[in-house]
């Protein structure tokens, strides 16, 4: 029996929208000058730091690396002033939707393939940025956010949490991610990948094996291109081509 799509997980951060660079990196810088801290992360410095996942393991990682001495209730509350700064660059639509996102999971509600967000955000960031960015309109069934799972990604178990939750088979699925850590998260879980990257170059880990790589989602005007996996009927990443993916994914498997 062949393959179908019946879901898809979404990560957020740089695979819906890109985020880091326009939300997430000044935020901290507002919350550094807030308590007085004299620390100013530039573009490289933070793509570097964004080798540790979680705000709060970043600031106490680059604390320990500059022998700053920050007790972990600072550390708590610098993170808490940058999550509402953060919040603040959303509300000011200082973060938008990547190529071809929002096209696609219209396309993919319409058709009624259930659709999932699985992320290290917060649950807060997640709910305002899809008010936000979706304007009312809301196509996910359920988010799994950092205050839903023990472990976050690249553990596998935030997706594993996802598959038990959605009921949906493993081989009906396909997860779109960004990054190594969230790579390493759904690939452990054993969940057919998209990779698209982001504005932040990163470079792949040597232990993850993909066999589904595109620049972008694209749309009419802004051609996607696939370097790795099924050929594009169109111009654009849509409900054909996932399908296609996941029938060359179950015969490679089988």
């Amino acid at each position: 029996m062949a393959a179908y799509l019946e879901g898809v997980y979404w990560d957020l951060d740089g695979t819906i929208a890109n985020t880091e660079l326009e939300g997430h990196l000044p935020a901290f810088n507002y919350a550094f000058n807030d308590y007085g801290i004299d620390w100013n992360w530039d573009i490289n410095k933070y793509i570097y730091l964004l080798r540790i996942n979680g705000g709060k393991n970043r600031i106490a990682y680059y604390a320990k690396l500059n022998d700053a001495d920050l007790s972990d209730d600072l550390i708590t509350k610098i993170h808490e002033k940058k999550q509402l700064h953060y919040l603040e660059f959303i509300k000011n639509n200082c973060i938008n939707f990547k190529t071809g996102v929002f096209r696609l999971i219209n396309e993919l509600h319409k058709k009624n393939i259930r659709q999932f967000i699985v992320t290290s955000s917060s649950r807060i960031q997640v709910n305002l940025l899809i008010e936000y960015l979706f304007n009312g309109f809301n196509p996910f069934e359920f988010i799994i956010s950092s205050e839903d799972v023990e472990l976050k990604k690249p553990n596998p178990l935030p997706y594993l949490k996802a598959i038990q939750l959605s009921g949906i088979n493993k081989n009906n699925s396909i997860v779109f991610e960004d990054s190594n850590p969230g790579l390493k998260s759904s690939l452990a879980a054993n969940l057919p990948t998209i990779f698209v990257p982001s504005n932040i170059p990163i470079v792949l880990e040597e232990n993850i094996k993909l066999d589904c790589i595109l620049d972008s989602l694209g749309d009419e005007n802004i051609v996607a291109n696939v370097i790795k996996g099924p050929k594009l009927k169109k111009s654009y990443v849509d409900y054909n081509f996932l399908s296609d993916y996941l029938v060359s994914f179950s015969n490679a498997k089988n």
